[in-house]
């Protein structure tokens, strides 16, 4: 299917600068645009990509001012927030590819689950006793949804998915492969003698509010008793893993590698990157931002702080004492210039 410059610009409620009438058919980054593709550029690091790029349009902000004049075959389309928009236009070329809707044999629907229209269930997928699907759901090969589970309106499980039973999931979720919702929480104790652990019965569930999107790998247990909650709007990486009756506010992001300990409750608009590490029973106040690799040992109260380091304080004591950390082996040879200097001397 073609499109114009024209079209996209009205899509986008953009500007033409160029051809109007140039279609393109595909999608391309920027350096490695080719004839009949669309590209963007948001990112400054790619700015010297616009005047060799092969694109035949190109996405970019009102505000990009150009050094000099773009190839004769390159029209521009300019909008308000060129990664935005261009976020829109692939997410519409995702919906005019066609949904699969359907029950594909051989899979499991247990005769007392409910499923909405246009649902798509699978083949090998397996639903159970008292589910209850909305509309337009799709349960990709090889899911498998637990007894008395929900499952809301537009929401996709692709290829793996398990969702154990009594979970429940909202509108417009997005879960990849091989992801588990709902597995037991890490709960043991010692038994009097102390001789073996006991595992502590998981009785509780998971609930993921909408547009909530996991990654694949990824790992959601089940809370001790109540519920193990990702709010409206939580982006998880691939291989997180968030414990029991961890409780993730809106429009929390969380990158990959990270583990969330138990009973944690993190606060709404974090940023957590990858590879963090996070104990339980503590607290995250909104807005916070964790950079990669750090240790979260206690409670961060102040909205919007940014930690670093393990364990984590905030970063802009990190820089100092990495300066001064970097400088110790500078240190330690003059300190041992002065011992002998001192003992020469005495």
């Amino acid at each position: 299917m073609e499109f114009s410059a024209q079209q996209i610009a009205q899509i986008l409620n953009g500007t033409v600068e160029g051809d109007k009438d140039a279609k393109i058919n595909n999608i391309s980054k920027i350096e490695e645009g080719a004839p009949g593709t669309m590209a963007f550029l948001a990112n400054p690091k790619y700015n010297n990509y616009i005047y060799t790029t092969d694109a035949t349009i190109v996405l970019v902000n009102n505000s990009f001012v150009l050094d000099k004049a773009v190839k004769s075959t390159c029209t521009l389309v300019r909008v308000e927030n060129a990664y935005e928009s261009f976020a829109k236009l692939m997410q519409m070329y995702e919906q005019m590819k066609g949904t699969k809707t359907g029950i594909e044999q051989p899979s499991f629907i247990h005769e007392t689950a409910k499923l909405g229209k246009d649902c798509y269930v699978g083949a090998f997928a397996y639903v159970g006793q008292n589910v209850k699907i909305g509309n337009n759901v799709k349960l990709y090969p090889n899911v498998y949804v637990g007894d008395n589970c929900e499952i809301d309106d537009n929401t996709t499980l692709f290829p793996g998915v398990k969702v154990y039973h009594e979970c429940k999931i909202g509108k417009h979720c997005i879960v990849h492969s091989n992801t588990v919702i709902g597995s037991d929480g890490f709960g043991f104790a010692p038994n009097t003698q102390g001789e073996v652990f006991e595992k502590v019965p998981q009785i509780g569930n998971v609930i993921l509010e909408d547009h909530v999107e996991i990654g694949s790998n990824s790992s959601i247990d089940r809370a001790t008793m109540g519920s193990t909650i990702l709010r409206k709007g939580v982006k998880l990486d691939n291989l997180v893993q968030i414990a029991h009756n961890v409780e993730v506010g809106n429009n929390t992001v969380i990158a990959g590698l990270t583990g969330v300990a138990g009973s944690t409750k993190v606060g709404k608009n974090c940023m957590i990157a990858a590879q963090v590490g996070v104990v339980g029973h503590i607290r995250i106040a909104d807005g916070v931002k964790i950079a990669g690799q750090a240790g979260v040992a206690t409670s961060i109260e102040k909205e919007g702080e940014i930690v670093q380091g393990s364990p984590a304080f905030s970063i802009s004591d990190f820089r100092r004492s990495y300066v001064l950390f970097r400088s110790l082996p500078k240190l330690n040879d003059k300190i041992n210039d002065l011992t002998k200097k001192i003992n020469s001397q005495s």
